[in-house]
């Protein structure tokens, strides 16, 4: 798809076909949605799409996690007119941070941090990625939140699979996607 074309009609979801699959193996995620980025309209649409199911809810701050969830949760924070938080890998904060060891998609134990000093007790945070595959990186970002004594308003990603962690986040929290249900199947099985 051109990336300056908009198609006549916009149903949710018509940016999905901008992302490209993967060509480069087996260490690579299955698909890249980089691309849809690339375009105006389809980045505005993902956004407006991720947000919709939290208008007139009360968010305080939107939080993005590294490093491709930083540019949803930014473009969500200004259109929101909220602030940004960028939930970090470990190691690039050179302030006092609360850490969460986890588990990402590829099996890979990492430690996941954020500043302590920027979420105080009921701060309603939207938690923003990419992409939900494992759960195990929204997780340990919703763990950091709560610990700091923030409240969880949401969680929104481009995809959110139905792995046994996308489950259970969709069953405590309110959650965002953009994948129609007619195509969630695919999804999930990387197709």
């Amino acid at each position: 798809m051109d990336l300056c074309h908009v198609p006549a009609t916009r149903e949710k979801g018509w940016y999905l076909a901008l992302m490209a699959p993967n060509v480069k193996g087996p260490n690579y995620a299955w698909l890249d949605p980089s691309r849809l980025y690339c375009h105006p309209q389809g980045l505005q649409d993902c956004v407006a799409d991720l947000l919709q199911p939290f208008q007139g809810d009360a968010i305080d701050m939107v939080a993005g996690i590294d490093a491709m969830g930083f540019i949803l949760g930014a473009a969500a924070a200004a259109r929101l007119q909220k602030g940004f938080l960028a939930i970090r890998k470990a190691g690039h904060l050179c302030v006092q941070t609360a850490a969460q060891p986890y588990t990402d998609y590829s099996g890979r134990e990492k430690v996941m941090e954020v500043r302590t000093d920027a979420i105080s007790p009921g701060l309603r945070v939207l938690l923003v990625d990419q992409w939900v595959e494992t759960g195990g990186t929204m997780r340990a970002a919703i763990e950091l939140v709560e610990r700091l004594g923030g409240v969880v308003a949401g969680v929104a990603a481009i995809c959110m699979e139905n792995s046994e962690g996308g489950k259970w986040i969709q069953e405590r929290y309110k959650c965002s996607h953009c994948v129609p249900p007619r195509l969630q199947p695919r999804f999930d099985q990387h197709q």
